[in-house]
């Protein structure tokens, strides 16, 4: 018999994984604030629900993609922990800081529940194609609850350790990726000013040892590269606002531990000069327009 899953935060990521939970013989019970998110669900073959509450009463197990910290402890605290099966397994989805997701996962311990953390790398692309990877924060055997069910939305799933060192992973990871991003344009603006061509200069380092998934997967000059946002106006892909977002989750994280993250401090703030542009809603490798002082 097919588990049935509670997935509340049906936006632009978990409309697409809730689709890929239900293609691989789930049954899903969808619950978000947008009516039109709710229908694509119901469309895709979800049952629709009033509320969280409602929606994680019948679930074996209850999936979260909401926007920041203070909605996934709403949710738990307000509505799943009262409302979920006692075996009920809960996996947290969003990007949020590690304090928080932690608090979580100690309150849902303390009242009998399983949890993990497992945020996603991979944009609406992945989410909708179900090629995410997911960075996994809980115990071994909550893990090996969670594992199937994130399978079924994603390529890769990686246990990084105990509760919270999924986010811990996710925000890492997301630093050196804007970090690397920001060099990969001031690179490409400078060697244009130097009178190097664009395609010359990729063809070269991307073989060098300059070379870097920013660069290669993902360049900021259009034309150049594999298609990436920067062909298409640098419209979809992934959001100078949520860049700008998982930057300040890094720098908060790092001043709890008293890390040292210049490169990512730098890198928080030309993203919020970007976002202040009225940008935060353009690809993140728009970075090169700004650096080249458009």
């Amino acid at each position: 018999m097919s588990q049935t899953i509670a997935f509340i935060g049906l936006g632009n990521m978990g409309g697409g994984m809730a689709a890929n939970l239900l293609k691989n013989g789930f049954a899903v019970r969808a619950f978000d604030l947008s009516e039109e998110a709710l229908a694509k669900a119901a469309e895709a073959g979800a049952v629709r629900c009033a509320s969280a509450a409602e929606a994680v009463t019948a679930a074996d197990a209850v999936v979260t993609m909401l926007p920041a910290g203070k909605h996934v402890e709403g949710v738990y605290q307000g509505e799943v922990f009262g409302a979920a099966k006692a075996d009920a397994l809960l996996l947290d989805c969003s990007t949020i800081d590690v304090a928080t997701a932690r608090r979580v996962e100690e309150a849902a311990v303390a009242k009998g529940f399983e949890m993990v953390d497992a945020p996603v790398s991979g944009g609406i692309a992945a989410a909708n194609g179900g090629t995410l990877t997911f960075m996994v924060g809980g115990t071994e055997q909550a893990f090996g609850r969670a594992r199937p069910i994130l399978s079924a939305m994603g390529k890769a799933v990686i246990h990084a350790g105990g509760a919270g060192n999924g986010q811990a992973a996710k925000i890492c990871n997301n630093m050196l990726l804007g970090a690397t991003m920001v060099a990969t344009c001031e690179t490409f603006a400078m060697a244009k000013k130097l009178g190097l061509d664009p395609q010359t200069f990729y063809d070269i380092s991307s073989v060098s040892s300059g070379q870097s998934w920013s660069m290669t997967s993902y360049c900021p000059v259009p034309g150049v590269g594999p298609q990436s946002p920067s062909d298409n106006g640098y419209q979809g892909g992934f959001a100078v606002g949520l860049m700008l977002k998982d930057l300040k989750l890094a720098s908060e994280a790092a001043a709890l531990v008293g890390a040292s993250v210049p490169m990512g401090n730098a890198a928080e703030s030309l993203y919020q000069l970007l976002a202040n542009r009225g940008e935060a809603g353009r690809d993140f490798s728009l970075m090169i327009e700004m650096l080249e002082g458009k």
